[in-house]
């Protein structure tokens, strides 16, 4: 197979190499895929430049990058149904605690891993679900229907943010969305009921205002640190936070009063950590979802197995409105 890996951390240009390996065969309950794209995302540039506290090197001595991807299944290993080769697939956890991830022609994965396609959905949709589609599931359905809630998506012109919002109007909640003035049109298009400037210096009042004076069920948050104050405010008695990043601000200081006095929770999601499952009910909700036509995953651009590099540094630049792809092919 032929494969992006590192063996050491760096810049994408310094430590991004590509070699011919050979193609792990299919043990006891996995399957090995013939790849079609694989996703990069913010977290798979993270783990390339060793930004994580106290981790000097990599966990092992070839590390193929990228957790999501799409492609058809090859072959299987005993105890999986001989019936799934050829099945078109979507891939979460690829490269988590693992050496070798979707960067790559193939991969061999425990078979609950690769998740079928709904009919008429494309493998670069499916590059897309591992973590921002799974991601935006878990943040929106994460403790049960949202039915008649209002939900309050904070920067819904990602990639997160977008799907979260699809999701959430499908599952049917109000939503208002919080995003750049360069993405309102687009949200608005997904779904949003209100659309705000996430700079307006009065953002609690416009939120407020945007549900009839009242306040939100449901805060879907990709900067925790930085609206941390935003989200007191807005959030109902008994309302939930679910905070997915905090990159602006990783060390923020909590104002206990405030969400005390709401009995608010903060739920913290690190995807690649959900239990087996509630990734599963995730997983039937994005594939209803897909299947009902309710859920668009944009790609900004697909770069060639060969430009790896430059997709990384194109998920390092921002400002995109869609997911980095890379062909495999």
């Amino acid at each position: 197979m032929k494969s992006v890996y590192y063996d050491h951390f760096g810049s994408a240009a310094d430590v991004l190499n590509i070699a011919t390996l050979g193609t792990p065969a299919p043990a006891a309950g996995e399957v090995t895929i013939r790849m079609a794209f694989s996703g990069v995302n913010p977290s798979d540039i993270k783990s390339r430049a060793g930004s994580r506290p106290g981790v000097l090197k990599p966990a092992f001595p070839q590390v193929i990058p990228h957790s999501d991807g799409a492609g058809v299944i090859e072959a299987v290993g005993e105890g999986v149904r001989p019936n799934r080769i050829g099945n078109r697939v979507w891939i979460w956890n690829g490269q988590w605690q693992r050496a070798f991830g979707t960067g790559s022609t193939h991969i061999t994965l425990p078979a609950e891993q690769a998740v079928d396609l709904p009919e008429g959905i494309s493998l670069e949709t499916g590059a897309v679900l591992g973590i921002p589609g799974l991601t935006a599931a878990e943040a929106v359905f994460g403790a049960g229907d949202v039915t008649g809630q209002t939900l309050l998506v904070s920067g819904g012109g990602g990639t997160v943010g977008y799907l979260a919002v699809q999701l959430a109007v499908w599952g049917g909640a109000k939503v208002i969305a919080t995003c750049s003035e360069r993405d309102m049109e687009r949200v608005k298009a997904a779904g949003a009921q209100t659309v705000l400037d996430y700079r307006s210096e009065t953002l609690v009042e416009d939120i407020l205002t945007a549900n009839s004076g009242a306040h939100v069920d449901r805060i879907l948050e990709v900067e925790f640190g930085a609206n941390i104050m935003m989200n007191a405010e807005v959030i109902k008695v008994n309302g939930t936070i679910a905070a997915y990043g905090s990159q602006i601000d990783l060390t923020p200081t909590m104002p206990f009063a405030p969400f005390l006095f709401k009995a608010a929770t903060i739920d913290i999601i690190l995807i690649y950590l959900l239990p087996l499952a509630d990734r599963q009910e995730r997983i039937t909700r994005l594939n209803d979802a897909l299947a009902d036509g309710a859920l668009i995953c944009p790609v900004a651009q697909i770069y060639p197995l060969e430009e790896c590099v430059a997709a990384h540094e194109a998920v390092l630049a921002g400002g995109r409105a869609g997911a980095i792809l890379v062909d495999c092919s």
